[in-house]
């Protein structure tokens, strides 16, 4: 099938080159060329695991990138609206972009003679495929959804590092359509993976990724809290949660306490979820509890640290992992960062190493001194912060020894403090 993909990031990029390698005819469209520019020299935008080889596989066959969009969609027949719907504190979610990406679409349209369909990946709240994506569809292509147009909501489920594997190898897929013939075409794209697909209505399709989302965001704080609990108890929490994990009912993923969730689905999702929830005059008390133990988790990190080192005015300080999670450079919602801008109300000298990320984090932090090793990052420390789960930081040890003095706060559960010789280790839940 020939498939359009609007936007480049995360998302756009992934669904583009995995559709490419089922065999797809796709065609990227973004308003940034130097993006097009990069795909059509076989780079992805984005960094993820396995994307760049995909790119470089379909480049110039079967995948290729444009700004326009009258000749993607010409081309093309069906459109995938990938783009992003950030949302701010109190949960309202900022639908621009895809209004934008929607009109766009609907113009081109509208000088097509065939039927076209147009999905929706972007993760958006109840209602918005029907309700805002629709309308803007129909004005401007001069079509009716259900008869000349078709219209669904297709939610992505990616883990960001491990993106074009989930893609690939899917534990769901669920597509939310209009009408028979939309719900068809969208699930023929997947009919080489062996995956059954949900077919539901739009709206069922976009709470799916919410509630999704919003359950893995809830296991995580409630790991969290379990494990604050633990530490004053002088529990290991994750002995608990190991046996608790083997429970069928509740599975052993997402029950590991730490710094607490990041990236650019969880925390976001969940707000708009209570934003939702609240334009409908209900108070989502556990989601919004959900929050906050992840907003107050990383700090205690800096309380544990200060614990241990009252002063920490001028005192050189080792962050180790900028990044929301490992395997990936996108520092969204990362823990590191309430971690960093407290550190620095306080005065410490910051010296952060991370292996992807320290570029996107400089944009943020500026000042603060970037090292291009974990053992340069930890020369003459008073102190380490570890707050990424890289597999590189698993091995540290010896390296510790060039630290003015060896304390270690392991937001990660990382390291294991018998193999650590006069570290003074301490975990944030354990």
């Amino acid at each position: 099938m020939r498939v359009s993909i609007v936007g480049s990031g995360y998302v756009g990029s992934v669904t583009a080159a995995c559709f490419a390698e089922l065999g797809h005819e796709v065609i990227c469209i973004d308003i940034d060329e130097e993006k097009v520019r990069q795909i059509n020299d076989g780079y992805p935008p984005v960094w993820e695991e396995g994307l760049e080889e995909l790119m470089n596989k379909h480049v110039g066959k079967n995948l290729i990138a444009t700004s326009d969009y009258d000749y993607a969609v010409q081309n093309t027949d069906v459109s995938f609206i990938c783009v992003g719907t950030p949302s701010s504190d109190n949960g309202e979610i900022d639908l621009s972009i895809v209004a934008a990406a929607s009109k766009s679409l609907g113009e081109s349209i509208a000088s097509k003679n065939a039927y076209h369909t147009v999905v929706v990946k972007s993760t958006v709240v109840p209602g918005t495929t029907e309700g805002v994506v629709r309308s803007i569809l129909e004005e401007y292509s001069a079509r009716k959804a259900g008869e000349t147009l078709g219209l669904a909501m297709n939610p992505e489920f990616l883990r960001e590092g491990r993106a074009v594997h989930d893609f690939l190898n899917p534990d769901k897929i669920v597509v939310g359509s209009l009408d028979r013939r939309s719900d068809s075409i969208v699930s023929g794209l997947y009919r080489d993976i062996d995956c059954e697909v949900t077919s539901v209505n739009l709206r069922t399709a976009e709470m799916i990724k919410y509630v999704n989302n919003a359950f893995l965001a809830t296991k995580i704080s409630f790991a969290n809290e379990v494990g604050n609990i633990c530490k004053r108890l002088g529990i290991d929490t994750y002995q608990v949660m190991d046996a608790v994990g083997r429970d069928f009912r509740i599975n052993p993923a997402f029950l590991n306490s730490g710094a607490g969730f990041g990236g650019s689905c969880f925390p976001k999702d969940v707000r708009a979820l209570i934003g939702s929830a609240k334009d409908l005059d209900y108070y989502p008390s556990l989601l919004e509890s959900v929050i906050e133990v992840n907003e107050l988790q990383p700090l205690q990190m800096v309380e544990i640290l200060e614990d241990k080192l009252p002063e920490i005015k001028d005192k050189r300080i080792a962050v180790l992992g900028l990044a929301f999670k490992n395997d990936t450079d996108d520092i969204r919602e990362s823990r590191s960062i309430p971690v960093i801008r407290k550190l620095l109300e306080k005065g410490a000298d910051i010296h952060a190493y991370d292996p992807l990320a320290a570029d996107n984090m400089k944009k943020v932090f500026p000042d603060i001194t970037y090292a291009s090793s974990a053992q340069e990052a930890l020369e003459g420390a008073q102190a380490c912060l570890l707050m990424t789960e890289w597999d590189e930081f698993r091995k540290l040890n010896t390296e510790f020894d060039s630290m003015d003095r060896k304390l270690l706060v392991d937001g990660r559960y990382l390291l294991d403090p018998e193999e650590l010789e006069d570290v003074e280790y301490e975990g944030l839940c354990w």
